[in-house]
């Protein structure tokens, strides 16, 4: 193989993995965190309300997934899990275990503030997910995918959940 075909096979892998990577945040610890500051119309006390609506409308079990609930200090806690899947050769699909991670929600006058992170596969042990950053194989990609797609559903919900409630006025007649 000449040098020059093996230099771009070398630099395409690269781009390759990392422009996956990058759909995954990694925080200074090297941590897989997603976190944001987002700019809303409201209070404290307000959040707090919102949040708390949303929360029991996203978990089917809310009192067991919210660790603390904090309205003096704007802070709600969480602890939940979802599962992954993996994919056989022959295209089926079963189960890989649970992914169990923390939430917490923080309030600020215009705005809130989101942490998701703490990601561990629950199988007979905890295993950190950080293993599927460096993994070559298929199935941790597959893997980090799948926590993304969650990680980013979840932010999505939790965003249009925070949003201010429009009331409608009636038509004056």
């Amino acid at each position: 193989m000449k040098q020059g075909n093996f230099i771009t096979i070398i630099i395409m892998f690269f781009i390759s993995f990392t422009g996956f990577s990058q759909s995954v945040p990694v925080n200074d610890d090297g941590k897989i965190e997603y976190k944001e500051v987002v700019e809303e119309n409201g209070n404290p006390e307000e959040f707090f309300i919102r949040a708390v609506t949303w929360i029991n409308s996203f978990y089917s079990n809310p009192f067991d997934v919210t660790k603390t609930r904090d309205q003096s200090s704007g802070i709600i806690k969480g602890l939940h899990r979802f599962r992954v899947e993996k994919t056989l050769e022959d295209g089926q699909k079963v189960d890989a275990g649970t992914v169990q991670y923390e939430f917490k929600l923080e309030f600020k006058d215009g705005r809130y503030r989101y942490t998701l992170g703490d990601f561990v596969l629950r199988q007979n042990s905890a295993i950190p997910t950080e293993k599927w950053l460096n993994a070559s194989d298929p199935e941790s990609k597959s893997y980090l995918k799948q926590l993304d797609n969650f990680a980013q559903d979840w932010i999505k919900s939790l965003k249009e959940g925070m949003k201010p409630v429009v009331v409608k006025k009636e038509e004056e007649w």
